[in-house]
């Protein structure tokens, strides 16, 4: 395909970066330059000679500015094939000049959106109208116009045109493809944000069609096993704390293994107000404690299942201090530690080992948190759902047995319910009291049949099951199970209920002395 020869431009952009050398690089080219207003404002300061686009097409600037450059002389310009004699003759009886480079950057919405406080009037008006239309015209029309969507490009093109005199036809096609990936990126945060805003107001509906758009944070070595190629994308306007905004302080680069556990780790600790922790291992739980201080809640929840917890990931709800970052150091190798903040003595103990991967989320708050979906993908579509946010208080529970719960067993078994929410199904999860605080001693995971969960957990408590209260993330279907926890002296019990045979089981906590008490909703995690 031919060369461009670059004779009228297009410059109007928001992210000025560059954009002095480049329009002075153009006008060297003898490039002509047309801009709009906040453009031909830095152009003329830099001595660079700028023709306004509103002088151009003879039309005002208007509506505070959010109408500039939709009008027909600047997207004829752009749009007209220049190969094609009826466009050129159309062309000139309108007076339109044929446009040649188109240099664009957009409103910078997600900056905007990122910020702490952003109100919804404040994001609409970061809404581009005019510089997507511009770009995808120019796009669209990349066999006889160049588009440069982003700084970053700036340079290429100029050292094509200084070099060559134009620019070639792969450049442009290269540029094209990358508007329409910007594009596309940009309406989806829009419609990403202007949907949670919806949700975040109580409005739950599921739309007849959805897109979802993240930007690459990084590349990763590879997926779930090595034969496997992945990269971790994100969303800026999704705005909570967690792995996805995380800053990595030190250690190698993060796993697809590493991303999933992490995520289980930190969404677990901040269900807590107290200091708590996590150690995970394959997105389940091997341990868990809130206690009085960090470094209790650590040993605690690692005390729960030391052999599992080897290579383990590590999530914290406070700031780490040396002696708990020394604490997990000598329980053994761990792969990630994350926490909002590390202080300078942990970091200095951390430091020792490089590998190890110490990522800091910053304090979170979390009733600030926007809505998100929860997505879980089969070969040809996806599953989309509400995120698991629903508890219960002491309030809501409803006693099911003879006996009833001590207020130190409930608050034990509401601490289990929040963990079991994290374990996958069929899950059971086994408390106790600990000097400071409450910690799991025992955990079963991911089992085909709740009476084998319920056996794996008091296999990994051992003696710590006596006195123990447990959680079911799912109703009892038959009474073995509770006739199992019965003979490791489990002493309460909280699950939904709704089997057709809770009264059997009910009747064999009764037989056994086992308070119980029905949450009324279950917590699946596949």
């Amino acid at each position: 395909m031919s060369e461009l020869k670059v004779k009228n431009a297009i410059i109007s952009v928001s992210d000025k970066t560059g954009l002095e050398k480049l329009a002075k690089g153009l006008h060297a080219q003898g490039v002509r330059i047309f801009s709009t207003g906040g453009t031909s404002r830095v152009l003329t300061e830099a001595g660079v000679p700028v023709t306004k686009i509103s002088d151009y097409t003879g039309f005002p600037e208007i509506l505070d500015g959010r109408v500039k450059s939709l009008h027909p002389k600047i997207h004829g310009g752009i749009l007209a094939r220049k190969d094609d004699p009826e466009h050129l003759k159309q062309m000139e009886k309108n007076g339109i000049i044929p446009f040649d480079l188109v240099v664009i950057n957009l409103y910078p919405f997600e900056e905007v959106i990122k910020k702490p406080v952003t109100t919804v009037e404040e994001a609409i008006e970061n809404i581009d109208i005019g510089g997507p239309s511009m770009l995808r015209s120019s796009a669209k029309n990349y066999k006889y116009v160049c588009v440069v969507p982003d700084p970053g490009y700036y340079d290429q093109v100029l050292k094509e045109l200084e070099d060559k005199g134009s620019i070639s036809y792969a450049t442009r096609a290269q540029l094209a493809m990358a508007v329409f990936d910007k594009t596309s990126y940009y309406d989806g945060l829009i419609g990403s944000y202007m949907h949670s805003e919806i949700v975040h107001r109580g409005v739950d509906v599921f739309p007849d069609s959805v897109s979802f758009y993240f930007k690459k944070k990084q590349d990763l070595r590879y997926g779930e096993n090595p034969h496997q190629r992945a990269a971790f994308y994100t969303n800026p306007d999704i705005r909570v704390s967690g792995v996805a905004q995380a800053i990595k302080r030190q250690g190698k680069e993060l796993s697809f293994n590493n991303i999933l556990d992490i995520e289980s780790a930190f969404e677990i600790v901040k269900e807590f107000d107290t200091p708590a922790c996590s150690v995970i291992k394959h997105t389940n739980p091997c341990g868990a404690a809130c206690s009085h201080s960090l470094v209790q809640a650590f040993k605690d929840a690692h005390a729960c299942d030391p052999l599992s917890a080897f290579g383990s990931i590590i999530g914290c709800n406070r700031k780490v201090d040396g002696d708990t970052a020394r604490a997990m150091l000598a329980a053994g190798f761990m792969e990630c530690v994350i926490a909002p903040a590390f202080d300078e003595s942990a970091m200095k103990a951390f430091s020792v080992k490089k590998n190890l991967r110490i990522l800091q989320t910053g304090h979170f708050v979390k009733e600030h948190e926007v809505y998100d979906y929860d997505m879980k993908r089969v070969i040809g579509g996806v599953l989309i759902q509400s995120r698991d946010r629903q508890d219960v208080s002491g309030g809501e529970i409803v006693a099911a047995t003879v006996k009833k719960v001590t207020e130190e067993q409930l608050d034990t078994l509401l601490f289990a319910w929040k963990i079991a929410k994290y374990v996958k199904s069929n899950a059971i999860v086994l408390a106790q009291p600990s000097d400071a605080g409450v910690k799991t001693v025992g955990i079963g995971a991911g089992q085909m049949s709740r009476v084998d969960a319920a056996f794996l957990a008091v296999s990994k408590a051992g003696d710590r099951a006596s006195g123990a209260v447990l959680a079911s993330d799912a109703f009892f279907p038959n009474p073995d199970a509770i006739e199992l926890i019965a003979k490791h002296g489990i002493t309460a019990v909280i699950q939904p209920g709704g089997s057709i045979r809770d009264d059997d089981v009910v009747a064999a906590c009764d037989r056994a002395g086992i308070a119980m008490v029905y949450a009324g909703m279950r917590h699946f995690r596949h």
